[in-house]
């Protein structure tokens, strides 16, 4: 098993910045993808970022490109998604998740991914 803690959320006025953390412990040597995933009120969970645990390949959805990057730290199994000029409707509940080898045509469905942390809030205001 792996269990991820989130970090890192709150309010913020758009324009700002925020960075989440990630903290994944347990069998962490099983991993090899981590990605952030978000879901607004009364929408579906939405892709944000992926990056591979070996190798730091990042992958990231056109909605954030250029505003949001996706880094890590092995050392710390930690994960981080630094996001930058938030918008209003960057405003979500903001998901860690993992998972083996993900294919990268795959990596925005959520159902390939084994564990999930609880999740944190951004709030944006405009």
């Amino acid at each position: 098993q792996v269990q991820l803690v989130e970090s890192g959320g709150g309010l913020v006025q758009a324009g700002g910045s925020l960075r989440l953390s990630c903290a994944a412990s347990g069998r962490t040597f099983s991993i090899n993808t981590m990605g952030w995933f978000r879901q607004a009120p009364g929408k579906e969970r939405e892709f944000v970022a992926a990056i591979r645990w070996s190798g730091g390949n990042t992958y990231a959805a056109d909605s954030v490109k250029g505003r949001f990057t996706i880094s890590r730290d092995n050392a710390k199994n930690t994960v981080y998604l630094q996001m930058n000029s938030l918008k209003f409707e960057d405003t979500a509940a903001y998901y860690c998740a993992a998972g083996g080898m993900i294919t990268i045509s795959a990596l925005s469905l959520s159902t390939k991914y084994d564990y999930w942390g609880q999740g944190t809030q951004v709030t944006v205001s405009s």
